[in-house]
This record gives C-alpha cells, sequence and structure tokens, in this order.
C-alpha cells in the first residue's frame, strides 16, 4: 500500500519516481532525459514525471519526443503542463501523480551517469527514513571567471562527500513522508536535505553533472539566491538546523585551501564579499 507520496515496503521492486521540473527547458531538457533512459537495468522500475511549469518554448514537445524511448525500456514518461508558474508548484504536481515509493527530483540540465538511478534505489533500500543523491561534479563552464569559482567551491569539505544534492536529491518512502507538500520557499533541496540527520544521507559513487551559471555578475546572484534560501529553511523550520552537519571550515583550513589553489580562492572570495555588500532576496534561475 502506499500514500501519496509513494511509502511503501519491498523497496527492490518498487517504482522509483523521477520527478523533472521544467521551465523554458528546450536546450536541456533532451539531454537530461536520455541520461535518464541510458540508466543501468538496475534503475528499473523507472517513471519519470517532466512537470512543466509555465514553458513558452519546446520544452514540453521535445520532452514528449521522449515517450517511445522510455516505452522501449519498459518504463513510462509523462509530461505535466501547467500555465502556473513555480518550481514548487511543478513538485507538487508532480508528486500527486506520481506512483512510485521511491522519489528522486532531478533538476532539467543535470546529466546522470548510467549507474546512478540503480545506486540511488540501493541506497534507499531500507526500512527507515534516507535521503540519497550521487556525486556532484560540476560541468564544464565556458569563461574562465566560473572555472576558477567552481574550482575552489569543489574543494570546500561539505561540497566533497556531503551528499549535497544541489540538483538531485532522492528519498524512500518513509523518508517522504516527514514533509508534505514543498512549501512555497527558494531551495527545494536544502529543504528536503535537512529532514534528514547526517547518518541518514547518502552520496553514492555514481556522478552527475551540475552546471553553474556563467560570468561574475551572475554568480554573485546566484549565491545571493542561495544564501537567501538556505535562510529562508532556517526562519521557517529551525528545528531543522540542527541536521545541518557541515564540517568546520575554519580560518587555518580555509587558508591552506587558499594556498593550493590561490587564484580560485581569491575568485571564490570575491564573489562572496560581493553577496555580503548588498543582499537581497530575488528569485533568479540557478544558471
Amino acid at each position: 500500500m502506499q500514500n501519496r507520496h509513494g511509502q511503501g515496503s519491498d523497496t527492490a521492486l518498487q517504482v522509483l519516481s523521477v520527478i523533472i521540473p521544467a521551465n523554458n527547458e528546450e536546450t536541456f531538457i533532451g539531454g537530461c532525459l536520455q541520461a535518464l533512459a541510458d540508466q543501468q537495468p538496475a534503475a528499473g522500475p523507472l517513471e519519470v514525471i517532466v512537470s512543466s511549469n509555465a514553458s513558452t518554448d519546446r520544452t514540453e514537445e521535445i520532452a514528449r519526443s521522449f515517450e517511445p524511448v522510455f516505452a522501449a525500456r519498459g518504463w513510462s514518461l509523462r509530461v505535466l503542463a501547467s500555465n502556473e508558474p513555480g518550481k514548487m508548484g511543478a513538485l507538487n504536481r508532480a508528486d500527486i501523480v506520481a506512483t512510485g515509493a521511491l522519489r528522486a527530483y532531478l533538476d532539467a540540465d543535470v546529466i546522470c551517469e548510467p549507474a546512478l538511478m540503480g545506486q540511488l534505489r540501493a541506497a534507499l533500500n531500507r526500512p527507515t527514513p534516507a535521503y540519497a543523491t550521487g556525486t556532484l561534479r560540476v560541468a564544464t563552464a565556458r569563461t574562465w571567471i566560473t572555472r576558477r569559482y567552481a574550482d575552489f567551491w569543489t574543494r570546500l569539505p561539505f561540497i566533497k562527500g556531503g551528499a549535497v544534492g544541489a540538483g538531485l536529491f532522492a528519498v524512500n518512502g518513509p523518508g517522504r513522508a516527514r514533509w508534505q507538500d514543498f512549501p512555497p520557499i527558494i531551495s527545494d533541496d536544502t529543504f528536503a536535505r535537512l529532514h534528514f540527520a547526517p547518518g541518514e544521507r547518502v552520496e553514492v559513487p555514481a556522478a552527475y553533472d551540475w552546471p553553474m551559471v556563467e560570468g561574475f555578475a551572475n554568480l554573485v546572484r546566484v549565491r545571493r539566491r542561495q544564501d537567501t534560501g538556505v535562510h529562508q529553511v532556517y526562519r521557517g523550520w529551525p528545528e531543522l538546523r540542527g541536521n545541518e552537519g557541515k564540517p568546520r571550515l575554519g580560518i587555518a583550513r580555509l587558508a591552506g585551501l587558499g594556498l593550493r589553489a590561490p587564484v580560485s580562492f581569491a575568485v571564490y572570495v570575491s564573489v562572496a564579499l560581493s553577496v555580503r555588500l548588498r543582499r537581497g532576496g530575488e528569485w533568479s534561475r540557478g544558471r
């Protein structure tokens, strides 16, 4: 038996519902879906739901073109279309119709390695609440400034093996039962991750490629948005802050990282200082 969020038993045989919110993602949705269609057999049974929110481009058309590709694997692909904007609404609409006991929430610009969904399924195969994600790999940026920022960001202790879940996180039925609808906030990944203690979170070896925005101004804008999203969760659900579990960086460790990558460190610090010069809570895309 399952509830609306798919809570049930016999995880190894349960459907894994992959929910992809999408707003004007015609450039990326094809690559994202092809990577899912190329998942190894251990991923199945698989159900993919593209939840389009107020898209005005070819996102929905491109997504529907993959229906026979998934059908050939014995998996399903469903495209939901809504004129209502907003990522959280898109997640909630997909959650209502999803049949899987396991849920993976995937950004439309993410590319998964073929072993990833199978490894997530295995990590979630337990009767107790569990959260899993893949090994985050920042996609190669076009601009020098973003490449340098990403180089330092990926060296941070929280990112290396920290089950961050940026762009991709998955939960089992008991884990998804810890909250109802996604609330109208910025950071769905932070909100979900903090519903689990560090010991309940798993980062599997298979990787996924996650893009960063290009250019200094965009890095500042998105970093400001991310910080605002985290503070939204802290304010709205203060009890979740105890699940953060981030390792302390400290001045000495930060200096050591800076000495190993001084140029990247300078770029990272410049972005961080620029964020603090002007706080704001505007929504902006992650790229």
